[in-house]
């Protein structure tokens, strides 16, 4: 009777072990899957592209006639002020003149015709608004002064070098455009470049991934080769400095 028990339990147990062992193969599985069904997208991106800003629909042209009129309205204000050399302050007051010129005889005439003044709302802008803009561009502007002075502090080499060439850059293409011209390129791009990403998101995302690999493997090597060097040969000079300046 004993060894029968003790043969039921090894079975109950080779039993509970196979149970244990398919339970973690089916968790491994679940694990891998998990891993397999996250994909790399570009800037982190964990949501659609129309759900990362509020203004995406726009840009995507989901009402083409809102995004026909913003696009049409940048283009006649480039045209304005960069062609035809149109001056901001004269376009608004003679805006303003026609405006308040016309509603003015329109309301003047319905007195002698006995009809009913137009109706003109009242504009007022709320205080939520506001305070909201001026809040995120509050903190914005303070997250930008703080990665400013880790750079400027010798933190963060990488990030130094990612300013220095972005801010090289932006000074190349300034030089060879106006301001108002790098904002309308910047305007026919937000139209643009949404819309054939969200068409071959899978491709840019993948040579995203490939690129991204291939640039930090190329920092890698910098890194190795030339800045670890260049940053240590500047804090033993440092260092040496101090040291001899104590001991004077």
């Amino acid at each position: 009777m004993a060894e029968e028990h003790k043969h039921e339990e090894s079975i109950m147990e080779k039993i509970h072990g196979r149970d244990a062992s398919s339970s973690s193969d089916s968790d491994d599985e679940k694990k891998a899957s998990s891993i397999k069904t996250k994909i790399y997208r570009l800037f982190g991106r964990e949501k659609p592209v129309h759900k990362v800003f509020d203004a995406a629909d726009i840009f995507l042209w989901r009402n083409k006639k809102v995004s026909g009129g913003v696009l049409g309205a940048a283009t006649l204000s480039w045209i304005l002020f960069e062609l035809l050399q149109y001056n901001l302050l004269t376009l608004f007051g003679h805006i303003s003149i026609l405006s308040l010129v016309v509603l003015f005889l329109w309301s003047s005439a319905t007195i002698f015709i006995h009809k009913t003044t137009p109706h003109i709302p009242e504009v007022h802008i709320p205080e939520d608004v506001v305070l909201q803009l001026a809040s995120g561009l509050r903190i914005e502007i303070n997250r930008g002064f703080t990665l400013l002075r880790n750079i400027a502090l010798g933190r963060d080499l990488k990030k130094f070098l990612m300013v220095d060439a972005s801010l090289w850059v932006l000074s190349k293409v300034g030089s060879s455009c106006n301001f108002l011209t790098l904002i309308y390129i910047a305007t026919l791009l937000l139209f643009i470049v949404p819309v054939i990403y969200e068409k071959y998101e899978d491709k840019v995302d993948d040579f995203g991934e490939k690129t991204m690999k291939e640039i930090k493997k190329q920092y890698t090597v910098l890194d190795d080769k030339v800045l670890s060097k260049v940053m240590s040969k500047i804090l033993r000079g440092a260092f040496n400095k101090k040291k001899n300046y104590k001991s004077v």
